[in-house]
């Protein structure tokens, strides 16, 4: 894990934790409820290693239709959802009164205004992701956390239900699958799904000077296998999935990360 010092140790990222999560990872498109709730659950231990959820401030960016808002409750979290897709949000039935309509790239909330802001497996389906990232720095609080991961482009599930094909390219597997299903992908290579590289999260904390940067490691992988991010190219095709953990400073001004 790219971490520094200082920071919270991680929650236990075990070799059994990433198999019960891959094991659900075959479900997420027959059956998204029981990969999300895993999901979620996973994902309140984790932020809880770094930070106190209960009586905090959570909003998730591209919440979806709310699979983590009864983790984060549990919690003792205010969850508070955005999304851009009205039907992302009615997914699981009536949308929670706690629900904003609104852009990732844009976020309708004034600067400082959560505690916690949290983004999973969103960041590659906005063209301009980390004009998204800065966004959810800006309405973090002084002492807050953001929490975003992404979806790796070069990783085995870089082209959601197209893949393995966008190694060949996103705008071929996106053909590809129009021509075997007869219809668009969920995912539109260039229109909803974005390439969006491991190399590219490590560019943006190094170079970003609004938050101190807490961690980076592959988010399903256990702790032993964290030293994968230090190889540039195999760290494309197995990482998967990238967490970046940032805080805001308390005194206004950030450290640069050596990540």
């Amino acid at each position: 894990m790219l971490r520094r010092s200082g920071s919270p140790a991680a929650w236990r990222a075990t070799l059994g934790r990433s198999v019960r999560l891959f094991r659900d990872f075959r479900y997420e498109q027959p059956d998204p409820a029981r990969f999300y709730t895993a999901l979620a659950e996973d994902s309140t231990a984790m932020l809880g290693t770094y930070a106190d959820l209960d009586g905090r401030t959570v909003l998730d960016v591209g919440g979806g239709p709310g699979y983590f808002r009864e983790a984060f409750e549990r919690a003792g979290a205010t969850y508070v959802a955005l999304d851009a897709d009205v039907g992302e949000l009615a997914g699981v039935g009536e949308i929670h009164p706690r629900t904003v309509i609104g852009s990732g790239m844009r976020l309708p909330f004034r600067d400082g205004a959560v505690d916690v802001t949290y983004s999973s497996n969103v960041l590659e389906h906005v063209p301009d992701p980390w004009q998204m990232a800065r966004e959810m720095v800006r309405v973090t609080r002084p002492g807050g956390l953001v929490f975003v991961s992404y979806t790796v482009w070069f990783g085995p599930w870089g082209g959601h239900e197209t893949a393995p094909w966008h190694y060949v390219s996103g705008r071929y597997a996106r053909r590809r699958y129009r021509r075997k299903h007869g219809h668009e992908p969920k995912n539109r290579f260039g229109e909803s799904l974005f390439e969006v590289t491991v190399g590219d999260g490590l560019r943006f904390v190094r170079d970003q000077a609004e938050a101190d940067v807490v961690a980076v490691f592959p988010r399903y992988h256990p702790a032993w296998a964290y030293w994968l991010l230090r190889v540039p190219v195999l760290r494309e095709v197995l990482t998967w999935n990238l967490m970046i953990v940032l805080r805001r400073p308390d005194d206004g001004s950030a450290h640069r990360s050596a990540a």
